[in-house]
């Protein structure tokens, strides 16, 4: 296997070394005039599922021409970009590492010429078993081009092994363990697929005579796209001259479904439809559930912009306080939960809200967020209310205490990353300052969602919807040394067999 990646110096290490993170956002396109300037537009649509770098593969039917980098959409495709990218059928990336460090030979989609062919792959999700799949590969004498687990699948691609069988998509897939929403380029069509369990979303859409896909319905509606229906978990899905083929992979779990419930309560966008149900409508369901199972006597309710602000109109809805823009967001800066350091996080708490006196002044204040991960961003937030003149300041999060890693993809893979891990509420209260902490109860959440049964609640309950044993953490997935990844920064290329 011959595989194509964009190459930088630094040594991967982040400055406050971490495990496995969300979010990513994938998009796909076949038979879309105009395919990159289309991926653009979608991948526009998700810049809020990863900021540290983006990436677009797209075919003129013989040839893969790419390009990707470090920093926003905007950032990485820039002037007469298309121009570079002829083609009709195409997938994009945009990137939040859930493993493998944040650098440009780890942004996404990923190249490689096996024997049959080129392929190209773009992954949302974390693969738990990527670790024992890699040492296998690396038994065999493969050579890993990245650090992180979604390259795993171009080496299933590529394995001999694979190739008597059928369909070697199919098999590649069923061997995999955890989180994944795939889409796969060709030079003459793309594939899509979701995990047995549900846990990532992936949608599929159509656009004139051609057909596009989504890791939310949001990035649908910026392109104009139709929304047909969701990708199901376990469901390989082909486009190409004959249109969508649906294939199955794999099989209902046994434990059923594992649908992320932290794609409802923040990472989504509020205009997505995310696993059949309206993100805005379920946040503000949310909110109002979270009013009559934590009431409070307060003056005002502010939420901590944006995620708490659709649980907050709900709280404002059912308990009759007066909503207020209490905090005004700086949109030039990212958002914090998936900055990729701690260091980063705790200076962008600085600079991304700016307190409103004239809201918060000799009144009580009731702040709504959608949860509590590590406590930087409330602990600041409350003293910056105080020192505005708040008379109490009272914190209603929109979700259970998060006391468990996850291991599927989002960024808190450590307990002791985790503020209410081993504290109660009150001695959560007293480390960020509040005068009262309420959060939501599990069933309040289950109430809000459409088939609450089909929802992964690990990070909740400690109870996982697939096993976490080969779990790897962030780096360890590295190489042994920079000096093994040159320093070569491509931008655009092609690949040619």
């Amino acid at each position: 296997m011959r595989m194509c990646v964009s190459k930088d110096s630094d040594d991967g290490q982040d400055s406050h070394q971490q495990g496995p993170r969300e979010a990513c956002g994938v998009v796909a396109v076949y038979g879309v005039d105009n395919a990159a300037l289309t991926l653009y537009n979608g991948l526009f649509a998700l810049q809020h599922r990863g900021q540290e770098g983006a990436g677009m593969v797209v075919s003129d039917g013989k040839i893969l021409h790419y390009c990707k980098g470090m920093g926003l959409v905007s950032e990485v495709f820039t002037g007469d970009f298309a121009e570079h990218l002829p083609g009709r059928i195409g997938i994009g990336h945009v990137r939040y590492s859930t493993t493998g460090a944040s650098k440009t030979v780890n942004v996404q989609p990923f190249l490689a010429e096996c024997r049959d062919g080129m392929w190209a792959i773009a992954h949302n999700g974390n693969l738990v078993n990527a670790g024992e799949l890699r040492d296998r590969y690396q038994k065999q004498g493969a050579i890993f081009q990245t650090t992180t687990d979604s390259e795993i699948l171009l080496h299933q691609l590529a394995d001999p092994s694979y190739f008597g069988q059928r369909d070697r998509i199919r098999a590649a897939l069923a061997e995999l363990c955890g989180s994944f929403a795939f889409v796969i380029a060709r030079p003459n069509c793309v594939y899509a697929a979701r995990d047995p369990w549900g846990i990532r979303p992936l949608s599929l859409g159509r656009l004139g005579k051609g057909h596009v896909v989504a890791s939310e319905t949001c990035a649908l509606q910026q392109i104009g796209a139709e929304y047909v229906r969701d990708v199901n978990p376990g469901e390989l899905i082909k486009l190409d001259e004959n249109g969508v083929k649906s294939l199955r992979f794999a099989d209902v779990p046994v434990g059923g479904y594992g649908q992320c419930v932290f794609e409802q309560i923040y990472f989504a966008r509020p205009n997505s439809h995310v696993f059949g149900q309206s993100v805005y409508a379920t946040r503000t369901a949310i909110g109002r559930t979270l009013a009559q199972e934590q009431p409070c006597d307060a003056d005002v309710v502010v939420p901590i912009p944006d995620s708490g602000v659709l649980a907050a109109l709900g709280f404002s809805h059912a308990s009759g306080i007066p909503f207020e823009l209490g905090f005004i967001r700086n949109h030039y800066i990212g958002r914090t939960f998936i900055m990729p350091s701690q260091k980063s996080r705790s200076s962008s708490v600085d600079l991304k809200l700016a307190v409103v006196p004239e809201a918060v002044a000799g009144r009580r204040v009731v702040v709504v967020d959608d949860s509590i991960i590590r406590g930087n961003t409330i602990q600041k937030r409350i003293g910056v209310l105080r020192r505005a003149g708040a008379r109490e300041v009272h914190v209603r999060i929109a979700c259970p205490p998060t006391r468990h890693p996850c291991y599927f993809g989002i960024d808190f893979p450590e307990t002791n990353d985790l503020v209410a891990a081993g504290r109660t509420e009150e001695q959560i209260c007293a480390l960020c300052g509040a005068d009262s902490v309420g959060y939501l109860s599990l069933d309040g959440l289950k109430s809000a969602l459409a088939n609450a049964g089909h929802y992964c609640y690990g990070c909740f309950t400690g109870r996982y919807v697939c096993g976490t044993e080969h779990v790897v953490c962030k780096h360890a997935l590295e190489r042994s040394g920079p000096d093994q990844l040159e320093d070569r920064h491509h931008r655009y290329g092609v690949m040619m067999q």
